[in-house]
């Protein structure tokens, strides 16, 4: 099993244990519920997402925190003729998105890994477009997960950040974090408590 990369478990009260193990590194029976819990229960948010990434069919995407997978599902459908990665420290939720990606992953469309935000197992300038909901604040190291993004997304690429209520982000946060790690023209998109950030590599 991963170890926890926000800290020991003595350092959490009795409901963060039960609510990072359901929904920040999903693990045994807790895992399976807060994935079931998950699919399917942001597809709105990732639409507007993608939309406001511009996701063309020919786009090289990456998803870095992908859970139950629905997020690579709607990509990949709209990068028909492109192709789809992702990245999540979560063994359980890769399990899960790669069964529900299951035939995207057998011709060859979509590949889905274990591995940590800080080391993405990708060559440099693979991608057009990148996209996070709700996962950065669960990066041991925010700023080396986003200098890794930056490697991995072509010059031009561009980047999309989203976080819900749950993910305790302002858009000042958002557009601090992102100018600090080199990333240009934040733009900060909200929409029913939803954020959306949109960043160009820099």
């Amino acid at each position: 099993m991963p170890p926890d990369p926000e800290g020991s478990n003595g350092e959490k009260t009795l409901t963060e244990r039960i609510l990072y193990r359901a929904f920040g590194l999903p693990t045994g029976p807790l895992g399976r519920i807060g994935g079931w819990i998950l699919a399917g229960g942001k597809d709105e948010m990732i639409e507007w997402m993608i939309e406001l990434l511009s996701v063309q069919p020919t786009d090289r995407v990456v998803e870095v925190g992908f859970g139950p997978g629905d997020g690579v599902r709607l990509a990949a459908e709209t990068a028909s003729d492109g192709f789809v990665a992702g990245v999540d420290y979560s063994e359980l939720m890769v399990r899960k998105a790669r069964e529900r990606n299951a035939a995207a992953i057998e011709a060859g469309t979509v590949d889905l890994r274990y591995g940590r935000a800080s080391e993405l197992p990708f060559e440099a300038d693979s991608f057009d477009k990148a996209f996070s909901i709700n996962s950065m604040q669960l990066w041991p190291d925010a700023q080396a997960g986003l200098e890794e993004l930056q490697r991995v997304l072509t010059p031009d690429g561009t980047a999309a950040f989203g976080a819900t209520p749950h993910a305790k982000h302002s858009p000042e946060d958002l557009t601090r974090i992102l100018s600090s790690a080199g990333f240009e023209a934040v733009q900060i998109h909200e929409r029913d408590r939803e954020i959306c950030a949109i960043v160009e590599n820099g």
